[in-house]
């Protein structure tokens, strides 16, 4: 039983370390030292990695799970690479007293975001019934 648990450690550090640099997105995108380009794309790779909507969904065997292990640490990589590292390094203290002070929740994107998913699938939703008909 100990030998699973040390086993599942590097996974667990990992895990953490993602949870951890979606919230340095989340800051960063907001500092105005970061270009435009990468506020975008650290705003997708946020929005996607909380989104209940994947491109590929989840009950697809492997497939399903394809963009939770690789699409999304890509593109937390990606995003990070973007962005000037004095922003990472000064976002990363941010992330880790706001963490220390509790979990933060934050509403207003949550909603946005839902919001954000809901008019692109009436979107889709429009032109798919103009293109039946």
């Amino acid at each position: 039983m100990v030998q699973k648990t040390k086993a599942l450690d590097p996974l667990k550090n990992r895990a953490r370390r993602l949870k951890q640099d979606i919230y340095v997105l989340y800051l960063s995108y907001r500092d105005p030292r970061v270009p435009w380009f990468a506020k975008f794309f650290a705003v997708c790779v946020v929005a996607y990695a909380f989104s209940p909507i994947d491109l590929i969904p989840d009950f697809i065997p492997i497939l399903g799970n394809l963009d939770d292990l690789i699409i999304v640490p890509f593109g937390i990589a990606l995003a990070l690479k973007m962005i000037p590292r004095p922003v990472i390094e000064d976002c990363r203290m941010r992330a880790d007293e706001i963490r220390q002070r509790g979990t933060p929740k934050y509403w207003i994107p949550g909603v946005l975001f839902i919001v954000i998913w809901i008019l692109c699938v009436i979107w889709i939703g429009s032109v798919l019934y103009r293109w039946i008909q």
